[in-house]
C-alpha cells in the first residue's frame, strides 16, 4: 500500500541506500520516467542538493523536471506545472505508467491555474529535433496502414500531436525543423482545424507563445479523444515496440484518452462529434442528471371568452365560468417527472399584472395555429432600412408589441409594433395629482406629450451586441463592447443599472423566463448570472476556451446554455454554477441557441452552417440539419415545438420539422453510454420551406403567441 511504499522509500533514503531505492521506485513504478530509465532522484537531507537530478536528454519525461519537483512535506516530490494534474481516470492496462499528477502523501496533488511560464516549461525536455519527422511519419503511416475500422478511431491523433510537437519545436528554438515540420503535415489534418493552423503558423518563435491564448489553452486543457479499446491497445503496442518515446510522451502528458469497450466508430459517427478546440467532450462530463422538465405553472381564474367583461356584474355568469377553468389549468396539474423541485432556485412571485398578462397569453393560445408540415406558419419580416449606424442585435417582446434594436453606434432603439405608441411615466409632480384610487390609474400616469412610435436610449460608449426584454415588458436589458450590461426602464426610458463584471466586450445577454435573473457571456470566456437587485454577478460559469458568444435560459430557468467560439455548447446549473453538459461537433464558432419548449431538447446554430440537434437529458446529439451556407444567427421553436427556425447570414430562413427530428430517437444504453450515433443521411426530409429575402441576412426569428413567425435583420446593399 502507497503509505507504506513511502515510508520505506524515506528509510531507504535516510540509511543512504541509494540504489535499494532506486530498484524499489523501478517495480513500484512510482516514477513514469523509471520505465525508461531516467530516475529523478529527489534530493536528500544534505544541503546543496539540486531538488532534481538531471535527467540525460532524450530521454526525457516531460514530467520530472518540468517546474522543479520541490521538496515538500518530508523530502516528497510536489509535481509543480501544468494544470493537468488530477490522477488520469482512465482505465489503465496493468503494465502501463501514466502518473499525470502523483498522488503525494495520500493526497491528489490539487490542480491550479497555470502559470504560462510553469506551462510552457512542460515543453522543455524533448528529443533529437531532426528526428520528428520521422517520428510523425512512421506513426502515420502506421494508422494508415492498420484495418479500416481502427484507422478512423486513430485517425484523431493526427491534429493534437501535431499541434504539440510542433510548439515543442518552437519552444525549444528549432525554427527551421518547425517550419518543415508544419509545411510537410499541416495539409493532412482535417479541413475544419484550418482556422486553428493558421494561427499555429503564425507563431514560429518561443516569444510568440508567451502571449498567445489560443496556445496557452491547447497546452493546459487536454486535448480529449475517444477511442475504443482495441484501437488503443493497438497504438500502444505500436509506440512501445518503435519505442517512440517523443510520441508517447506527447500522449501521456498532454492527452485524455477516453476508453470505451465495444466497436470502434465509423468515419462518419467520429467527424460528427469532433471538432471543438479541445476535443471532444469525456464521456463522464455528460452523465450528471438534469432536470428538464417545466416547471408547474401557477393556477389562477382563466376567464374564456371576451364576453365575462359585461359578465362581471351579474354574479352568476363568472361562476359559470369556474368549472372551465380547470380544464385549461389542468394539463399542468400533474408535476412533470423530469421537472426541479419548485423551490430548487428561489423564482419571483407574480405580480397582478403578470397574472393578467397570463391570462391574455391563454386566451391567445387557444387561437393558436397548430402548426405542421401541411400548415406551414405566415412570415412577417421587419428590414431595418437605411440602418447605416449598423444593426448588432434585435429582440422583439413576447407579447410581439414592441422590437429592440441595438447598434454599433451604441444605441439602443425601441420600437412599437402595434397602433399603440411608447409612452413615458409622467414626471413627480404631475403624478401626485392623480387619484390613486380611479380604475384607470395606469393609464393616467402616462405622459401623452411623450407619445411616439420610437425611443432611443443613449448610455453605452461602444457597440450594443446584445438585447433582451424582461418577460413583463418593464425593462430592457442590453450588452455592448464596452464591458457593462445595462438596464432600461421601459417605464421611463432611462438607464437604471449598469452592471460592470466583464472586463471585454459583451457579446450577449438575456433575460430569464421568469425575469428578476439574467445572464450574460463576453469575451473574458466566462458567462455570469444576474440578477437586476444585484450589482455584483450571482454565478460566474467559467469552462469555455474562447468568448462565450451566445446565452440561453432553460424555460425552467434552472440551466442555462452557453455557445462559444472553442465551438462547444456548454450547459450549466444555476444552482451550484457546475457544467452538467458539454456539447461537441459544431466545426465553428456557435452564434444561436434555443430550447424547445417542453424543455428536452436544444438545437445549436454556428458559422459552420449547421443546426445540430441534443438530447438534453441523454446528453447525446440526435440530429444535424444542413441546408445553410453561412452562420446562422436565429434558431427558434414555435410556441409547440413542431417546427424549427433557422435564420442566417445567407438571406434565408428555413423551416424544419421539429416533430420528425425527434420522434423514435434511438438513445439506448449502449448509445449513451459510447456515443455511438446514428445521424440519418439526410436532413432535407426535415426541411419543410426555404424563404429568401432580397438582400437581408437574417439576426432574429421570433414566434408569436398565435405562431405567426417574425423575422428581422438589416437590408445590406451589397
Amino acid at each position: 500500500d502507497r503509505q507504506t511504499l513511502m515510508a520505506v522509500l524515506q528509510f531507504l533514503r535516510r540509511s543512504n541506500l541509494r540504489e535499494s531505492e532506486e530498484i524499489l521506485r523501478r517495480e513500484a513504478r512510482l516514477l513514469g520516467d523509471d520505465l525508461r530509465g531516467s530516475v529523478a532522484t529527489v534530493a536528500s537531507s544534505s544541503p546543496g542538493v539540486a531538488a532534481v537530478a538531471a535527467v540525460p536528454p532524450g530521454k526525457g519525461g516531460a514530467r520530472a523536471g518540468a517546474a522543479g519537483s520541490l521538496p515538500g512535506a518530508g523530502g516528497r516530490p510536489r509535481p509543480a506545472g501544468p494544470r493537468g494534474l488530477g490522477g488520469l481516470c482512465l482505465p489503465q492496462p496493468r503494465g502501463l505508467s501514466v502518473m499525470l499528477g502523483h498522488k503525494v502523501g495520500g493526497g491528489i496533488v490539487v490542480e491550479d491555474q497555470p502559470d504560462v511560464s510553469a506551462v510552457l516549461s512542460a515543453y522543455n525536455q524533448q528529443g533529437d529535433p531532426t528526428l520528428y519527422e520521422e517520428y510523425y511519419s512512421g506513426l502515420k503511416h502506421f494508422i494508415e496502414c492498420s484495418l479500416d475500422c481502427h484507422r478512423a478511431e486513430l485517425s484523431q491523433l493526427f491534429y493534437p500531436l501535431f499541434v504539440h510537437m510542433y510548439l515543442e519545436l518552437v519552444y525549444n528554438q528549432h525554427e527551421s525543423e518547425a517550419k518543415s515540420f508544419f509545411e510537410r503535415f499541416h495539409g493532412d489534418q482535417e479541413c475544419y482545424y484550418q482556422d486553428d493552423l493558421r494561427v499555429l503558423s503564425s507563431l514560429t518563435k518561443k516569444e510568440h507563445m508567451k502571449g498567445n491564448e489560443t496556445m496557452l489553452d491547447f497546452r493546459t486543457s487536454k486535448f480529449v479523444l475517444r477511442i475504443s479499446r482495441d484501437s488503443y491497445q493497438l497504438l500502444k503496442r505500436h509506440l512501445q515496440e518503435k519505442q517512440n518515446n517523443q510520441i508517447w510522451n506527447i500522449v501521456q502528458e498532454h492527452l485524455y484518452i477516453d476508453i470505451f469497450d465495444g466497436m470502434p466508430r465509423s468515419k462518419q459517427q467520429i467527424d460528427a462529434m469532433v471538432g471543438s478546440l479541445a476535443g471532444e467532450a469525456k464521456r463522464e462530463a455528460n452523465k450528471a442528471k438534469v432536470f428538464f422538465g417545466l416547471l408547474k405553472e401557477p393556477e389562477f381564474d382563466v376567464p374564456l371568452d371576451d364576453e365575462d367583461e359585461e359578465g362581471e356584474n351579474e354574479e352568476g355568469k363568472p361562476k359559470k365560468k369556474k368549472p372551465k377553468k380547470d380544464s385549461v389549468g389542468s394539463k399542468s396539474k400533474k408535476q412533470d417527472p423530469n421537472a426541479p423541485p419548485q423551490n430548487r432556485i428561489p423564482l419571483p412571485e407574480l405580480k397582478d399584472s403578470d397574472k393578467l398578462d397570463k391570462v391574455m397569453n391563454m386566451k391567445e393560445a387557444a387561437r393558436r395555429v397548430r402548426l405542421g408540415p401541411e400548415c406551414l406558419p405566415s412570415i412577417c419580416f421587419y428590414t431595418f432600412l437605411n440602418a447605416y449606424q449598423g444593426l448588432t442585435a434585435v429582440d422583439i417582446t413576447d407579447d410581439s408589441s414592441m422590437i429592440v434594436g441595438g447598434f454599433a453606434d451604441s444605441t439602443v432603439r425601441v420600437w412599437s409594433v402595434t397602433p399603440k405608441k411608447l409612452r413615458s411615466v409622467k414626471t413627480a409632480a404631475d403624478l401626485s395629482l392623480i387619484d390613486k384610487e380611479s380604475d384607470d390609474v395606469l393609464e393616467r400616469i402616462m405622459d401623452e406629450k411623450t407619445a411616439s412610435e420610437l425611443k432611443i436610449l443613449y448610455g453605452h460608449s461602444g457597440p450594443v451586441y446584445g438585447t433582451s426584454f424582461s418577460p413583463d415588458r418593464n425593462y430592457l436589458l442590453s450588452c455592448s463592447e464596452d464591458g457593462t450590461v445595462r438596464l432600461w426602464s421601459l417605464q421611463t426610458f432611462t438607464c437604471l443599472v449598469g452592471y460592470k463584471g466583464h472586463n471585454y466586450p459583451v457579446w450577449d445577454t438575456q433575460f430569464s423566463p421568469y425575469g428578476y435573473y439574467f445572464v450574460s457571456g463576453g469575451h473574458d470566456r466566462v458567462a455570469r448570472l444576474w440578477a437586476t437587485d444585484h450589482y455584483q454577478p450571482l454565478r460566474i460559469f467559467a469552462g469555455h476556451l474562447a468568448d462565450v458568444t451566445c446565452t440561453r435560459f432553460h424555460p425552467n430557468s434552472n440551466y442555462i446554455a452557453t455557445g462559444s467560439a472553442d465551438r462547444t455548447v456548454r450547459l450549466w446549473d444555476v444552482l451550484n454554477g457546475n457544467c452538467v453538459r458539454i456539447f461537441t461537433g459544431h466545426k465553428g464558432p456557435i452564434h444561436s441557441l434555443a430550447f424547445s419548449p417542453n424543455g428536452r431538447f436544444l438545437a445549436t446554430g454556428a458559422t459552420d452552417g449547421r443546426v445540430l440537434l441534443w438530447d438534453i437529458g441523454h446528453g447525446l446529439m440526435v440530429g444535424e440539419l444542413k441546408g445553410h451556407t453561412d452562420t446562422i444567427y436565429a434558431l427558434r421553436f414555435s410556441r409547440d415545438g413542431e417546427i424549427l427556425a433557422s435564420g442566417s447570414m445567407d438571406n434565408t430562413v428555413r423551416l424544419w420539422d421539429a416533430v420528425k427530428a425527434f420522434e423514435d430517437l434511438e438513445t439506448d444504453d449502449f448509445t449513451t453510454a459510447t456515443g455511438h450515433i446514428n445521424l440519418p443521411e439526410n436532413s432535407q426530409d426535415l426541411l419543410l420551406g426555404t424563404y429568401m429575402t432580397k438582400s437581408t441576412p437574417v439576426v432574429h426569428l421570433h414566434f408569436t403567441r398565435r405562431n405567426l413567425l417574425l423575422a428581422a435583420g438589416a437590408y445590406s446593399s451589397q
